[in-house]
């Protein structure tokens, strides 16, 4: 595969991703519609385009890192209308599986190959390149870019020619999301019982129960910093998009509809930028507790 490869959105996850991309030996142009971002990835050394219309015309492979469903859409249109024919894009968003589908069929008809790469992991994670990858399209396409996923963490998993990649992320961060639903209900039936709020912290991370994200969360909320991983309001978005899937595919998702009810609860208490885990004081003061402190 080239290794000229052009890589749209530069924040918290593109940008780490892009020089780990140009550490392995890719030759990288960047480009993000949020202009500090690209005096941020100058600074680390990456070649920024002059727009992303001149990136999709300039690289045979474009890799691109989008907030939404629509981002995504207005990105493909470009793409496959300006891009060369055989190119390669490969998107790593978390977006709707019906956004993606319709994606597909647009870079189809213009006979561009198309990867859905969803990774597993926070900024920190894709700093460290220790993003579990997920990928699903052209069997063929992905075995070429293996170099590519392969910057970005040691695991990565073929998954199926279609939307599968877009699925899985939506299951795993499921599961994320009432990982911190459990920890909230949890520990405030502990707190409000007597326990110590650090002793509990202790005895969860050496359990049968502390599962690697239990374990990344500990250090920070036994100290009760709520600084954003991954914020409510980022969480909110794909939990909205794990409902709708939820939904069209017929399948009961009760624990993920309340804890959409609880990061709506953290977004109207002004947590909207904190982490997810704000949850944790959405259920203490539920449970007529003082959630500023312990």
């Amino acid at each position: 595969m080239n290794k000229d490869i052009g890589f749209l959105g530069l924040g918290k996850m593109g940008l780490p991703m892009a020089r780990h991309l140009a550490a392995n030996g890719h030759s990288i142009s960047g480009f993000d519609l949020v202009a500090d971002r690209n005096l941020a990835a100058q600074a680390a050394g990456l070649r920024i385009a002059e727009s992303a219309l001149r990136l999709v015309t300039e690289c045979a492979t474009i890799v691109s890192s989008l907030p939404n469903d629509d981002a995504l859409e207005e990105t493909a249109r470009v793409i496959a209308a300006s891009a060369r024919a055989g190119s390669v894009y490969i998107d790593t968003s978390t977006v709707s599986i019906e956004a993606s589908a319709r994606v597909a069929t647009v870079l189809s008809a213009a006979g561009i190959a198309y990867l859905r790469c969803t990774v597993s992991g926070n900024n920190h994670m894709a700093e460290a390149a220790q993003l579990t990858v997920m990928v699903s399209g052209p069997r063929e396409t992905f075995d070429e870019a293996r170099a590519i996923f392969n910057s970005w963490g040691a695991t990565c998993f073929y998954l199926g020619d279609a939307e599968q990649a877009r699925l899985m992320k939506l299951v795993i961060n499921l599961m994320i999301m009432l990982t911190s639903g459990m920890l909230a209900e949890a520990l405030t039936l502990g707190r409000k019982g007597g326990l110590d709020w650090n002793d509990m912290w202790q005895v969860i991370s050496a359990s049968a129960v502390a599962s690697p994200i239990v374990k990344a969360k500990a250090a920070m909320l036994g100290r009760r910093d709520f600084s954003p991983t991954f914020t409510v309001q980022q969480m909110r978005k794909d939990v909205g998009l794990i409902l709708d899937a939820g939904a069209g595919l017929n399948v009961p998702l009760g624990l993920t509809a309340t804890a959409a009810q609880w990061l709506a609860s953290a977004a109207a208490q002004g947590g909207a930028e904190d982490d997810y885990a704000y949850v944790i004081k959405v259920v203490e003061q539920a449970a007529a507790m003082d959630s500023s402190a312990v």
